[in-house]
């Protein structure tokens, strides 16, 4: 019973850990590829993420379109998350694992996220290529970027455009190749 609950436990605070950490990555990205700031999904991710980069951002500014406040609570919050899921799966817990499996940890969230959003474009293309909304648009700023070499390298066969399947199976395999470890794979997007 007791080893239930504390898989069951592991699972919650990863899947959470995961979402509030895809979130910070959300809100980096999203500056980054300068989509609209007043679209209520950045809005979404923009309060979510506040009350932990916000006291940040008055300590460390902007640079250019990065915004170094949401990069520092994302390591230093993954950090966290890596010591405390090699406490609660009672492993050694090294700075040195730490620091090994953070720039992985943050670049499977990354792809992962990416898969996500090239799956949901892939899918708002089929039944309204010309939609006008909040999440098409956001989709949109979020997957061009990516999409656009893409296109350059594989060109629409028959009029259909391949690009977000090839954009989501170079994802999979960015998570697949960046060897990180499976304790850190707990929850939604690990």
């Amino acid at each position: 019973m007791g080893s239930n609950f504390n898989n069951a436990l592991i699972e919650l605070v990863g899947s959470l850990a995961n979402l509030y950490l895809a979130c910070i990555i959300l809100r980096i990205v999203l500056g980054w590829v300068r989509a609209d700031f007043y679209n209520p999904v950045s809005q979404l991710a923009w309060k979510i993420t506040q009350p932990v980069v916000g006291p940040i951002a008055h300590i460390i500014p902007r640079w250019r379109r990065l915004d170094l406040a949401a990069v520092t609570a994302l390591v230093i919050l993954t950090g966290a998350y890596l010591s405390l899921m090699l406490w609660m799966y009672d492993q050694p817990q090294g700075l040195l694992m730490v620091m090994i499996n953070l720039p992985l940890k943050i670049l499977v969230l990354t792809a992962n996220l990416y898969a996500v959003v090239l799956t949901f474009y892939a899918i708002l293309s089929w039944f309204g290529p010309g939609l006008n909304n909040p999440a098409s648009n956001i989709l949109w700023s979020l997957s061009e970027p990516i999409l656009r070499p893409i296109r350059r390298l594989i060109p629409p066969i028959a009029g259909i455009d391949l690009s977000p399947l090839f954009g989501i199976i170079i994802s999979i395999v960015i998570v697949r190749l960046a060897g990180l470890s499976i304790l850190f794979r707990a929850g939604i997007l690990g």
